[in-house]
């Protein structure tokens, strides 16, 4: 199998779509992340998935602490600009939510400190602990194939 039908494949395998966020010197930073998954409950831990050559690896890293925003079905344009498909340099302002920076209205938003990270191939598995949370009523934005979808 080559690179190409592996992702395809992967591609099959509907998901949501979440924007992870943190702070470094002041700056605020996010990317578009579809590799997101539960791991524990006691104590609540969540995996995220980092290519190790994005800024957020670092980010993350170096602040040790970030948030997952899960986004609702309105908010492609959120996913958009935090994947790079919009470069127009819209200004995205960022809510606080436990002293971190989270995307207003998403589904959920989790507060997390870093508790573990693994390097695994060409990413960074980071396990994050939730230590707060928000949760909102609504339907998500979902990706499969490559594409956005929404729930219905």
């Amino acid at each position: 199998m080559d690179d190409r039908m592996f992702r395809a494949a992967m591609g099959k395998f509907a998901t949501g779509v979440t924007v992870i966020a943190s702070e470094m010197d002041g700056d605020v930073h996010g990317m578009t992340a579809n590799a997101f998954m539960s791991v524990s409950l006691d104590p609540k831990l969540i995996l995220i998935s980092v290519d190790g050559k994005a800024k957020m690896n670092e980010v993350i890293k170096n602040s040790e602490k970030f948030t997952v925003n899960i986004l609702s079905g309105d908010q492609k344009e959120m996913s958009m600009i935090f994947a790079g498909q919009i470069k127009d340099g819209k200004k995205v302002e960022f809510d606080t939510f436990e002293g971190l920076p989270v995307i207003g209205d998403s589904l959920v938003s989790l507060a997390c400190n870093l508790y573990q990270a693994h390097d695994a191939g060409d990413h960074t598995l980071f396990i994050g602990e939730v230590k707060n949370l928000n949760v909102q009523d609504g339907e998500p934005l979902a990706f499969y194939e490559g594409n956005y979808k929404q729930m219905t």
